[in-house]
């Protein structure tokens, strides 16, 4: 079953992080033709402070202003490319909370932005709106590390899109999403399955062990296949062995991946607020776009 996708939410805090996610937005928009919601929160928490009331309402002032700003300079950014497809928006509230209170409303079908705010995180952290986004929101949410490419809005090519799967229910949902990507950009699917035996150690039946989790993963692997033929995309599979992080971010770099589409919860069966080590870790050292789709 393809994904259809036809508003994509750009949060935006006015940083140059947030804006080479908001490209992404902007990008995928333009392609698939959907409309663009542009949002800049602004955090209740940086008013709640022993200011006086007029100097709190002054606080308050600027930094609507500067929202204010940062949406209308995304939105002159997507105009040329979307036309009057364009809703902005600046609210009130804790971040994280607001962004997703904004999807529900407005029937938001994705997210895209960077991972590096005006917080000024380091690279190994999440920024954490980006992080508590990725974690709690209910669509799949499109993350741009600060060092991302970032070409033309409307070059953007997505020719090599990476779908890791484990078997599990959240990987399959991912592929269905990967595979619409894929199909949007005319883009080959990549999959790949890793072997990880190294928890298990030199236990007696480490041999047999081995060998069940590769018939799982060739399982895996011919459910991406079938359902990327069924979409008539192209698609290249295969086994690896090691940590499934690894893996992931080695393949990416030897195969010329542009995105990397991946659930938050595989096997695991972590809960809401926890994404999963393996995904976080890709998010964290990626060099690509990664396109995070939850359970729900």
């Amino acid at each position: 079953m393809s994904r259809t996708i036809h508003s994509i939410l750009v949060p935006t805090d006015g940083s140059d992080g947030a804006r080479i996610g908001a490209r992404q937005g902007i990008d995928l928009a333009a392609t698939i033709g959907a409309d663009l919601h542009v949002l800049s929160v602004v955090d209740t928490r940086e008013t709640e402070s022993n200011l006086s009331s007029t100097d709190r309402t002054e606080r308050e002032r600027l930094l609507e202003g500067e929202a204010e700003r940062a949406v209308d300079s995304i939105a002159g950014l997507a105009r040329t490319h979307l036309s009057d497809r364009i809703t902005t928006a600046v609210e009130t509230g804790i971040p994280f909370q607001t962004i997703n209170d904004y999807v529900d409303a407005h029937d938001i079908d994705l997210i895209a932005m960077g991972t590096q705010g005006r917080t000024g995180f380091k690279r190994a952290v999440l920024g954490s709106v980006a992080e508590r986004t990725v974690r709690t929101a209910n669509v799949p949410v499109v993350t741009a590390t600060p060092d991302a490419d970032t070409d033309e809005i409307g070059d953007q090519l997505y020719e090599n899109v990476l779908l890791p799967t484990d078997g599990s229910e959240g990987a399959e949902l991912a592929v269905e999403w990967g595979v619409t990507l894929a199909e949007v950009y005319d883009a080959t699917v990549h999959t790949v399955y890793s072997v990880d035996t190294s928890r298990f150690g030199d236990v007696e039946g480490s041999a047999e062990i081995h060998d069940a989790l590769e018939q799982t993963g060739q399982e895996a692997l011919e459910t991406v296949r079938e359902r990327s033929r069924a979409a008539d995309v192209s698609v290249a599979g295969s086994i690896a062995s090691g940590p499934a992080a690894r893996t992931i971010l080695s393949y990416s770099e030897e195969h010329d991946i542009d995105l990397i589409v991946m659930g938050t919860h595989g096997r695991s069966g972590l809960r809401r607020y926890l994404i999963g080590s393996v995904t976080e870790t890709v998010v964290r050292n990626a060099t690509v776009p990664v396109c995070c789709v939850p359970m729900r």
